[in-house]
């Protein structure tokens, strides 16, 4: 009976040992934070300042890995496909997050129910750009502008953040903006500096050079209120859209059976980085504020957000094999 007792306690111990070790140990090597963006734009630019603080505070290094493609999907299915100890980790962001699981018909994970929220980043507003020789300098003057002729809008894609704010515009402003989808917000903007296009939804970071150098023309950006760093330029809902407020959020995501330890471990320490001033002043420079929620919260936020974005994705008709 001793021995039987004695066997259970010591099988009890190794069990929880490893709960234990990585709550207090973690981390022991460097952590990969795989972006499913491109570099450049905003996921990556907010990944690059948290990753090099949390380096900072950790004692080892936090490396930033871009694995861009199919709209996300090749960078989520990565992190997936990670042991959940904590050591690779997901920089998502309500685009990929809780838009793809109604974009796509044939996605071979769930977006919402296969990862384990950790923290909340940022929340970051997109902004409405046009060439800086564009005849419409307000979304006034773009209304009436798309109500006399044609005007294209380029996105990253069919089902984009970019392309959904569109439609969203076109039901408010009750005009119709023609779509046109890249391969990415790169070439969209490309196009745009060219005259192909006219106007282009996107975020702060990827335009900010731009913006700054007078290249392009800042119509208005989509949250209900100014981006500090950004103060001169209007919201959508300053020109009577009093309910448009389009404010994506970015945060960290691990694989589903990730020890809760471990995320809150995490998440405690994300938490106190974006407490700092100084990151409060290099996101603000991005146009960002940061987000601190808890885990729970966080995955309170993205299933609110699927269903929201969901009915979006419907409404558009945006669908992608």
């Amino acid at each position: 009976m001793f021995k039987r007792l004695l066997w259970s306690t010591l099988l009890v111990c190794t069990v929880a040992a490893p709960l234990a070790f990585a709550d207090t140990a973690f981390p022991s090597k460097p952590v990969r934070i795989i972006v499913p963006q491109t570099p450049g734009g905003a996921s990556d630019a907010l990944a690059r300042i948290v990753g090099q603080k949390l380096g900072e505070k950790w004692g080892q290094p936090v490396i930033i890995e871009n694995r861009p493609g199919a709209g996300g999907n090749v960078g989520m299915e990565a992190v997936i496909a990670s042991a959940p100890d904590g050591y690779v980790l997901l920089m998502s962001y309500v685009g990929t997050q809780a838009i793809n699981g109604a974009l796509y018909r044939k996605l071979p994970f769930d977006p919402v129910n296969d990862f384990a929220p950790v923290a909340t980043l940022a929340t970051l507003p997109f902004v409405m750009v046009a060439k800086a020789d564009a005849p419409f300098r307000t979304v006034p003057e773009l209304i009436d502008a798309a109500r006399k002729s044609r005007i294209a809008y380029g996105s990253a894609g069919n089902g984009s953040v970019n392309h959904l704010l569109g439609e969203m515009f076109n039901a408010a402003a009750n005009v119709k903006l023609a779509h046109i989808p890249y391969r990415g917000a790169a070439p969209a903007l490309q196009d745009l500096m060219g005259g192909q296009i006219q106007l282009v939804f996107t975020s702060l970071p990827s335009v900010a050079g731009a913006l700054k150098s007078g290249g392009l023309h800042p119509i208005a950006v989509t949250s209900a209120r100014r981006a500090s760093a950004f103060a001169g330029i209007p919201t959508i809902a300053e020109a009577g859209f009093k309910n448009f407020d389009v404010n994506p959020w970015f945060g960290l995501m691990a694989p589903k059976r990730t020890p809760r330890e471990l995320i809150l471990k995490i998440n405690k320490d994300v938490n106190e980085i974006l407490r700092s001033p100084e990151i409060v002043a290099s996101f603000a420079a991005q146009g960002a504020e940061p987000y601190v929620t808890p885990p729970d919260d966080f995955a309170r936020v993205l299933q609110a957000d699927a269903v929201k974005w969901g009915e979006v994705v419907r409404a558009s008709g945006a669908q992608v094999d």
